[in-house]
């Protein structure tokens, strides 16, 4: 056997080419791209249906409109709505919530944001522009003025009932119960958690 029929020691076969995989065919490349568009397809689909039912059951993301809870919330600032707290307690006096608004007029909104002030049992009044909870008078660090609307008597709010106002006490710049009166608790979406965006303006509630 001559050498040059050597290599490493074995036996070349003269009559076999180099083995190489074959390419891909044009075929393979249009099946894996549809692949991988499916895959994109579901994912889109799994998380959609996931944030739509997390919107609707667990949290909401709102903006505020209007100037009634000013100086505490301005206009544009976006909220972060928890929409599953009240399923496992009750609302508590402070508190700032998203209601459907109740009114049955023209100037009837979707949704408001107001401040509890008064909860089931609380007698609640406004004596020379400043509130009263049950014949105390209260401190509201959030506001920057006394009540400048009309004063009225004592209120006592019902069961799973909530007096809620606007922080702006400014002459008519809130629609809230002075006006369509305590709200019962299946008008309450959620409490506003905190404030994300702007991102200068990030704090909680």
């Amino acid at each position: 056997m001559d050498r040059n029929d050597l290599l490493d020691g074995a036996p070349l076969d003269s009559s076999s080419s180099p083995s190489s995989s074959p390419n891909p065919t044009v075929n393979d490349k249009k099946s894996g791209w549809k692949a991988e568009l499916w895959d994109w397809i579901k994912t889109l689909v799994v998380v959609f249906v996931v944030m739509s039912l997390l919107n609707m059951f667990v949290f909401n993301l709102s903006m505020v409109k209007g100037q009634s809870m000013q100086p505490t919330l301005v206009e544009r600032e976006r909220l972060f709505i928890n929409k599953i707290i009240y399923n496992f307690s009750s609302p508590q006096k402070g508190e700032i919530v998203v209601l459907h608004d109740p009114s049955r007029d023209d100037t009837k909104k979707e949704f408001l944001v107001k401040r509890i002030i008064g909860v089931p049992g609380d007698v609640v009044e406004v004596k020379d522009h400043q509130l009263y909870i049950n014949g105390q008078l209260q401190q509201e660090d959030y506001i920057d003025i006394s009540i400048q609307d009309a004063d009225f008597s004592g209120i006592t709010i019902g069961e799973d009932e909530y007096f809620v106002m606007g922080d702006n006490r400014h002459l008519g710049e809130s629609k809230d119960s002075r006006y369509f009166g305590a709200v019962n608790s299946d008008s309450i979406v959620g409490r506003a958690e905190f404030i994300f965006w702007p991102f200068n303006k990030v704090r909680g509630l």
